[in-house]
């Protein structure tokens, strides 16, 4: 399924077929040449004025004004999201710097629970909106006081939870930084309720992020320390796989794949429960897609073919789970991992069909994460081996429409 082109990208393809120059373009349309350019390349957004003088200069029979208005409303939309992320992140910087006070919250819990099992199938943008809600409620009742005291670790304990879901929500959205600051305020929450469960797997979050900036000695440090907190339930597993994607990227491959093997034997002697759902529990499909995204950063063949494994049966796992427990972001990303490890052993037919479904999702579900894999990909497919590969030139081409 071919992506329509966006507005600079259309009007180039126009303003070439009819053989124009920029100064061309610019003398019909009464616009400077090196502005057009910068309107083709995506680094200059036009007023609809430019759209309506260019649209009939090269025929383009409304295609440009349809563009220009698709990627406006787009636009749009993106800013909404980014204003929300700003605010979300001061009021978090807030929490940070807030005393601990009592806080009862009730009603608040059961929200909080349908966060993080919403948070697997929805959309990042709308989760952090309903986050932003959520807590905006939450700081209402701290600020009038209404508590009571027996209840107060409780209520750290469900701040923290939906502190956790912004940090997920603004690291899926690409705001690393952000999501640190969520994070770091969940902690706090965990620090001052003192739950291990909690604290466990914020570590794991504060890790999930650092590994995302490529800061694998701060994510090893964090993973370790949550490791040194006894948890119930799968939160130590969630730490033992985020130590093997930081030995993995370290180019530790024994240390990663001990770590996995320790996972599954932990897993197969697991008798207590997460406290909380969704985005706070470990599952078995997550277990697999976590082995297949850490072992696609070693050389070995072995552990490309490992991670073929572990990401199909990641997918696998997802496709039989009932909707409350699948995440499709996560499904969508074992995908990738699994096209990674497949031309990591130059199989590019078993990569494309791997990859397929990607090229083809809905742009709010292009997340952070897939765009950053994606990225990766578009590389290994200018390697020597692949120069005059026709499937590799039109997996390439896709890849870099999908990152438009």
């Amino acid at each position: 399924m071919s992506t329509p082109l966006r507005f600079g990208p259309l009007l180039r393809a126009l303003r070439v077929d009819r053989g124009w120059s920029l100064r061309d373009l610019g003398e019909r349309i009464q616009f400077n040449r090196g502005y057009i350019g910068k309107v083709e390349q995506g680094e200059k957004f036009p007023d609809r004025q430019f759209a309506s003088l260019a649209d009939p200069a090269l025929d383009a029979e409304g295609a440009l004004i349809e563009a220009w208005h698709a990627e406006a409303d787009e636009r749009r939309k993106t800013e909404q999201v980014g204003r929300l992320l700003t605010a979300s992140v001061k009021d978090s910087l807030r929490l940070l710097s807030t005393p601990g006070e009592q806080l009862l919250l009730p009603g608040i819990e059961q929200g909080a629970r349908s966060l993080a099992v919403n948070y697997l199938s929805r959309p990042p943008g709308p989760m952090l909106q309903s986050a932003v809600e959520l807590r905006s409620e939450v700081i209402r009742r701290l600020r009038q006081h209404d508590y009571r005291p027996n209840e107060l670790a409780d209520m750290y304990v469900v701040l923290g939870r939906i502190q956790g879901v912004l940090a997920y929500a603004a690291l899926d959205l690409g705001d690393a930084d952000g999501a640190m600051v969520h994070a770091n305020a969940a902690w706090t929450c965990a620090e001052r309720a003192s739950d291990n469960e909690l604290r466990a797997w914020v570590r794991g979050t504060q890790s999930l992020i650092a590994r995302f900036n490529s800061d694998y000695a701060s994510a090893l440090n964090y993973v370790l320390d949550g490791l040194s907190w006894p948890t119930p339930g799968t939160g130590r597993l969630r730490l033992l796989c985020g130590l093997a994607q930081c030995r993995a990227n370290l180019g530790d491959s024994a240390g990663a794949n001990a770590a996995l093997d320790q996972a599954q034997h932990e897993r197969e002697l697991l008798t207590s429960t997460d406290s909380f759902d969704g985005l706070f529990t470990f599952s078995e499909a997550k277990q697999h897609y976590y082995a297949g995204s850490s072992l696609i950063w070693l050389p070995k063949a072995a552990d490309a073919e490992r991670a073929v494994r572990e990401a199909r049966q990641a997918i696998e796992t997802w496709e039989s789970e009932t909707p409350e427990a699948r995440s499709l972001d996560d499904e969508a990303l074992a995908h990738v991992y699994q096209a990674t490890a497949h031309l990591q052993l130059d199989e590019l037919d078993a990569s494309y069909a791997a990859l397929r479904p990607i090229l083809d999702l809905p742009e709010e579900r292009q997340i952070s994460w897939i765009k950053k894999r994606m990225g990766r990909i578009e590389g290994m497919l200018s390697a020597e081996r692949y120069h005059g590969s026709s499937l590799a030139d039109e997996l390439r081409e896709e890849i870099r429409s999908y990152a438009a």
